[in-house]
């Protein structure tokens, strides 16, 4: 039996694996079921698998965080990446104090287990992991690193523009904003050759 008397366990599994592809919404009129009853029996569904699941016992973790009301309020969200599903949900924000749950939820025998973990340059997360886990290597993720290294070239093509006095020293850094911040393999070849007389032109802009 369901933990709804009205519904069988078996329907209730059923309704929790319709809602993995389809929106409650959909399904309620779809089973012409009342909305709260549907996200009822996906619960159910859910408190199933992860109990089929055990206790995760992660050797390499995601940390990120996910935004809710309009961008306001954050949530930590944990994830075993190896057995590609998410482990843990919750805080109260994306402070230290927040990710600090996760470890004394996780409990020490286990927190030893972790090698890996995998987040962004956002420091409390940093912090919280180096106190509970020690022994863990930290991977930035491609997006972040990539981002704080545009915006580094970008300052300095900045700077040295405005440091140059003439026009005739400034005509190698102007307009190469775009061809700077691309990838090499997606400029032409007018872009490409731009770009090799800038840096061969300005020293600090090639290092």
């Amino acid at each position: 039996m369901s933990d709804n008397p009205r519904y069988t366990r078996r329907f209730a599994f059923e309704v929790g694996r319709r809602c993995v592809r389809s929106s409650i919404k959909d399904i309620a009129r779809e089973l012409h079921l009342d909305w709260h009853t549907v996200k009822h029996l996906e619960k159910e569904y859910m408190r199933e698998q992860l109990q089929r699941a055990g206790n995760p016992i992660p050797r390499v973790i995601g940390i990120d965080e996910v935004s809710i009301a309009k961008g306001q309020t954050y949530r930590i969200t944990v994830s075993d990446l190896k057995r590609k599903r998410p482990i843990w949900f919750g805080g109260k924000d994306r402070s230290e104090t927040s990710m600090d749950e996760f470890y004394t939820w996780l409990g020490p025998k286990r927190r030893e287990m972790i090698r890996l973990a995998v987040m962004d340059m956002w420091q409390p997360f940093f912090d919280s992991t180096r106190k509970h886990a020690p022994q863990v290597a930290i991977l930035y993720d491609k997006f972040h690193v990539l981002r704080h290294l545009s915006g580094a070239l970008d300052e300095v093509r900045r700077s040295e523009y405005a440091r140059l006095e003439s026009k005739r020293t400034r005509r190698f850094i102007k307009g190469q904003r775009y061809n700077l911040l691309s990838h090499w393999a997606n400029l032409a070849y007018r872009s490409r050759t731009a770009l090799k007389l800038l840096f061969n032109a300005n020293r600090r802009l090639n290092t």
